[in-house]
């Protein structure tokens, strides 16, 4: 099947999830972000979607990524990471997109630290899903693909 026709979807890890199966595998788990990866590949193929995944440390460039989707992707996942707590802009930049943005967790957010309780960019996003591992991520693309039709 060719993913020309399928619908896309953007999905954008931020910072240091390029970490992931190094760092605090008691809060984020043994995956490497190569086999999150791996899982949603798998996951959109499933659903008849196509994904264009990247991965930033950088807020301005989440923000660019999701510009550039416009007339592009159909929706986005997006895992601002620490940049959910702080990053009026990626909340800015959701609320400019055409397209729905569900933003994602690995950990439950609210279970944390209190200063992680609040996340600015959940409240510019379509909706949240948190605390469920690299299943956080495939469940957005279920959600994507009922709320787009793909």
């Amino acid at each position: 099947m060719s993913t020309a026709r399928l619908p896309t979807v953007l999905v954008v890890h931020g910072p240091n999830l390029n970490l992931l199966g190094r760092r605090e595998l008691d809060v984020y788990g043994p995956l490497t972000l190569a086999e999150v990866d791996d899982r949603i590949r798998a996951e959109a193929a499933e659903l008849g979607l196509a994904v264009d995944i990247h991965q930033t440390a950088r807020e301005g460039a989440i923000v660019e990524l999701l510009h550039d989707g416009v007339d592009r992707v159909a929706g986005a996942v997006v895992n601002p990471a620490a940049y959910s707590h702080t990053s009026r802009a990626i909340a800015d930049a959701m609320r400019a997109v055409p397209y729905p943005v569900i933003e994602v967790h690995l950990s439950n957010i609210h279970a944390r630290e209190p200063w992680r309780h609040v996340s600015v960019t959940a409240e510019a996003a379509t909706a949240l899903i948190a605390g469920l591992g690299a299943l956080s991520y495939t469940l957005a693309l279920r959600a994507l693909q009922a709320m787009i039709g793909g």
